[in-house]
């Protein structure tokens, strides 16, 4: 049974029950809201894995909530449910940021795969590591989890910063407590500070009523702070105080308020480094440095790979009626030889791909679609190869993303690899353009 709490926003009586049984039987812990207005002031209140929602509810309908709740949560999972099956809709809903589109009546069954493949595992054993080195870390991370020491998670973007933060919590005496995730390098640098720490009602244009921070909605849990180098440093320094004092103080109030929070944060980048830059607060950095643990890049695990992707086509495989069950022996020596620049992440994408492109009932080798030029590089270090175009079609992301990342990737070729006149021209901080072009790279485009 897993401790994966969701929001279930339907003005039906019926089927609002309905659903929520169904997810309580599938061990799902649920709360249960009429109107998008409702389900806001719950959001306040509870920290949610993923929000089920109507789209025709009275008063503002289940976009508006979808954009109210990723404005606050840019990362939480949102499936829209519909009484209509209107094809424009669900491009609209998906191209709006739902992670599904669901058309009434549903079997049960299809929701609650939807839901395994949106929410992230939170079994004690979701960790795979088989390769020397990630055995050491996971024997390590088990020791750490016994206190209440801050941890600071290193590794390149990709590795599983964020899985092993996630072991970490559920090894600790604070599970099952909130683990509340806040992506530093992906919020706006004029939300980050309402985000983590709240709001109160006029505080700002737009604030339109108290919402409680990642601090408050993690109390007695973890809260994970990842590309923590990110943060701007007026709010590092707000950072530095709430950690010091075990209190926060929301946007337009006063009033401290008090918070048991264990900080777990991450980074891809080197903190002393950003240090004597001065990008970065030295008090801040001790203070988070308590404990580093830091993840090897997968290339330098392989130990991991074949276990990890075969972790992955399982994890996939339930969320799909048919496919593929397995790898082929070219394939997984495939696997082997490619050097994945983009760690885990970029396994994800490939093994989710195969799964599409598979049309039997294992992935062969040519179904994986690598990324030839980087695979080809890897094996000639000293040959100069020309890299094939890219093909921003090919990518598992949506048709949104596929656009913006062809945006980004020819504005920074037209400034010649420049990346601060790209992210001007854009309309973006140099640090979110960092951000976006990481991403890239976990996809297989060089920028």
């Amino acid at each position: 049974m897993n401790s994966q709490h969701v929001l279930v926003v339907e003005d039906d009586h019926n089927l609002r029950t309905a659903l929520s049984d169904t997810l309580g039987l599938a061990g799902y812990k649920t709360c249960v809201a009429e109107s998008a207005e409702q389900a806001m002031t719950i959001c306040a209140r509870h920290n949610f894995d993923a929000v089920v929602s109507d789209i025709n509810l009275p008063g503002d309908d289940g976009y508006t909530l979808m954009t109210r709740v990723h404005k606050n949560n840019p990362d939480l999972p949102v499936i829209l449910m519909t009484g209509y099956a209107d094809t424009e809709k669900a491009v609209a809903a998906m191209k709006a940021g739902a992670r599904d589109y669901l058309v009434k009546p549903f079997p049960p069954a299809r929701l609650l795969r939807q839901l395994k493949s949106v929410t992230p595992a939170t079994a004690k054993n979701n960790w795979v590591a088989e390769d020397p080195a990630s055995l050491q870390i996971k024997k390590m991370a088990t020791r750490v989890a016994g206190s209440d020491a801050t941890v600071l998670i290193t590794g390149e973007s990709g590795t599983g910063k964020e899985v092993l933060a996630r072991f970490i919590h559920s090894h600790s005496s604070r599970f099952p407590n909130p683990f509340v995730a806040v992506n530093c390098a992906a919020l706006p640098d004029t939300m980050l500070e309402s985000i983590l720490f709240g709001h109160e009602k006029g505080a700002f244009t737009g604030a339109t009523s108290r919402q409680t921070g990642k601090f408050e909605q993690a109390n007695n849990g973890t809260l994970f702070l990842d590309e923590i180098a990110e943060m701007p440093l007026p709010q590092q320094a707000k950072l530095l105080r709430v950690i010091q004092e075990r209190e926060v103080e929301r946007l337009g109030s006063h009033t401290p308020i008090s918070v048991n929070v264990r900080i777990l944060a991450a980074t891809n980048r080197d903190l002393a480094d950003e240090v004597r830059a001065g990008n970065f607060r030295e008090d801040l950095y001790y203070r988070l440095n308590v404990i580093p643990l830091h993840i090897p890049a997968l290339r330098e695990r392989p130990g991991d790979i074949q276990p990890i992707a075969r972790h992955l086509l399982k994890a996939h495989a339930s969320t799909r009626q048919s496919g593929p069950e397995k790898f082929s022996p070219d394939a997984e020596t495939s696997l082997l030889q490619y050097h994945w620049p983009g760690n885990i992440r970029e396994l994800d994408n490939v093994v989710q791909r195969a799964c599409v492109m598979s049309a039997g009932n294992q992935i062969e080798a040519t179904d994986l679609l690598l990324p030839v030029s980087l695979a080809t590089r890897q094996q000639n270090k000293n040959e100069e190869t020309n890299p094939e175009p890219v093909s921003f079609d090919d990518l598992p992301v949506n048709s949104r993303k596929k656009a913006e990342f062809k945006v980004i990737f020819e504005t920074l070729a037209k400034h010649h690899g420049h990346r601060g006149d790209a992210a001007a021209e854009l309309g973006i901080t140099t640090r979110m353009l960092r951000y976006k072009l990481a991403r890239m790279r976990e996809l297989g485009i060089e920028t």
